[in-house]
């Protein structure tokens, strides 16, 4: 897969701090660029892919990207409310040895490298440092590299995260063909509840059936139907959580055609069974708001 090289202008040689609301800015087809990036959702929901991760995501949601770590944010079709968040870019320049290899920033450092994989921050973790976010779109030059400093610290102080992918996740910078995988993205959300056959989608991007796969393997680490149950399961995920659907309404509702299937597809990637992955979310729902209602 070969994305598309983003270019992230800022006048500082360190970081950029960006609040983003627009669909030019945040919608951006799936593509890479040398900076790390730091993104904090703030509103809105839909898919999220990060290197051969695909899941979905909500507001109060942190992710950390590594450098030319491929990446993008769909937003979901039915939603009216617009995705905004503040985006942190650290510049190439802020890796600088004489810094990171200083005992003061070895958390820092260590953090910086797990990014490569992507990495999702607790929920929890990510609210706590939610203000500081916002500090930074008014601090001065300094005052938002001290905060910058501090977000850093204590994402690289905490161990409430998870990886996003099991392997470091690289692009080919010499890579061109960027609008092949945009174009199996793009087939897979409009054609999900269709049954999508390897000649469907091979034809999208004018491969043969055989080329098509080897690619698609190659370069996602996941042959393309793993890949495509994901985005069902994900889907799936998605309307336990908003609706009162009966599994089995889920099940056809998510482009699966046989109830054992999508059982066994959903254990496979969430590790547990539909019925389940609901209640968990209903007791960490019902948790959260019993601990803001205390707080007021």
């Amino acid at each position: 897969m070969k994305p598309h090289y983003k270019p992230i202008p800022s006048e500082s040689k360190l970081f950029k701090v960006e609040f983003q609301e627009t669909s030019k800015e945040f919608y951006y087809p799936w593509h890479y660029h040398s900076e790390l990036e730091l993104v904090y959702i703030l509103s809105g929901k839909g898919v999220r892919y990060v290197g051969n991760s695909i899941e979905n995501f909500y507001e109060e949601e942190l992710v950390l990207l590594g450098p030319n770590l491929p990446h993008a944010w769909n937003n979901a079709a039915e939603q009216e409310q617009p995705v905004t968040a503040i985006v942190i870019y650290l510049k190439e320049e802020f890796l600088d040895k004489t810094w990171m290899q200083s005992i003061e920033f070895e958390a820092i450092s260590k953090l910086l490298t797990a990014m490569s994989k992507g990495i999702k921050v607790d929920s929890e973790v990510a609210s706590g440092l939610k203000h500081k976010f916002f500090a930074l779109l008014k601090a001065s030059p300094f005052e938002k590299l001290m905060i910058l400093f501090q977000i850093l610290q204590e994402l690289a102080n905490s161990s409430n995260f998870r990886f996003l992918c099991e392997h470091e996740f690289t692009c080919d910078l010499d890579s061109t063909e960027k609008t092949r995988i945009n174009a199996v993205y793009d087939y897979i959300q409009h054609h999900y509840l269709q049954q999508i056959s390897l000649a469907d989608i091979a034809s999208k991007v004018n491969m043969s059936e055989e080329y098509f796969s080897r690619f698609f393997s190659k370069t996602m680490k996941k042959p393309f139907f793993e890949f495509l149950n994901e985005y069902k399961i994900n889907r799936a995920c998605k309307l336990l959580i908003e609706t009162d659907k009966q599994v089995s309404e889920v099940c056809y509702a998510s482009g699966f055609e046989s109830i054992p299937f999508f059982y066994r597809q959903f254990k496979k990637f969430k590790n547990c069974q539909p019925k389940t992955y609901r209640l968990n979310y209903q007791k960490v729902s019902f948790l959260n708001t019993e601990e803001f209602s205390l707080a007021r």
